[in-house]
């Protein structure tokens, strides 16, 4: 299995994600990468749109059948690679938001976004969609985004090439796909924290749609659940209880 030696690719579709789940369920191998140079239904996470404007972002999702069911840590393992990429082409030094953000100086650049499917305790597929902003100018985007995003030629002044980045990225999705594989957890645990833009020990807030859970930040557990130590006590939480994470309020 070689991801990015095959690669579909389309004018446009309604979601790469989608279009590669339907090759995934006719029986397209491990590895296959669906590439469009827009969506018209771009999806996001929690059921958000993904702005998708032509030839301005890399839109992508990659087929995978792991061999077991615990898949919870693959949406690291393509921020992990993503941000290796654009360090290692471009010399931008990005950060992972978690679950799913990669951004830059606190704006937006990119998402992660993994989708699956089981055959009882078996995975039948799981499908790992990338969003990145790269060739976009200010006024591409949405005014109602313009101010929280950013893309990698604002970032580099300079236009993009994106078969470049391609070759880089397939290298660290590769490596840390065979990572996962392996069993290597902590390890892919340690590069996500080494990236992440939450430093350990930072008090925050967790906010879901019926609360505000405060606490310390205490790292991310074997399957990825973000740790928050309240009142001496630490529990795991997971990206669908979480709508939002902010940093703890200081008190007056």
């Amino acid at each position: 299995m070689n991801i990015g030696a095959k690669i579909l690719r389309v004018k446009s579709c309604p979601s790469t994600n989608d279009l590669a789940k339907e090759l995934a369920l006719s029986g397209e191998s491990e590895g296959m990468v669906v590439i469009a140079e827009e969506q018209t239904r771009g999806k996001g996470t929690k059921g958000r749109d993904w702005y998708s404007a032509r030839k301005k972002g890399l839109y992508l999702s990659v087929v995978l059948t792991p061999p077991f069911p615990d898949i919870s840590l693959l949406p690291l393992v393509a921020g992990i690679a993503v941000s290796d990429a654009v360090l290692s082409c471009l010399g931008i030094r990005v950060g992972l938001k978690w679950p799913n953000d990669v951004v830059w100086e606190g704006k937006k650049l990119g998402g992660i976004l993994c989708e699956s499917g089981f055959l009882g305790n078996r995975v039948n597929y799981a499908i790992l969609g990338i969003g990145l902003n790269v060739n976009y100018e200010k006024g591409d985007f949405p005014k109602g985004i313009r101010r929280q995003a950013i893309s990698l030629k604002l970032i580099k002044k300079e236009k993009i090439e994106e078969e470049a980045f391609l070759d880089c990225l397939w290298k660290f999705l590769n490596h840390w796909y065979g990572c996962f594989l392996k069993g290597e957890k902590q390890r892919i645990l340690r590069a996500y924290q080494e990236t992440s833009v939450l430093p350990l020990g930072e008090k925050i807030d967790l906010i879901t749609d019926r609360e505000v859970l405060s606490g310390v930040y205490r790292g991310l557990d074997p399957q990825g659940g973000l740790i928050l130590e309240r009142d001496g006590l630490r529990e795991s939480f997971f990206s669908a209880e979480i709508k939002t994470i902010q940093k703890a309020k200081k008190e007056e």
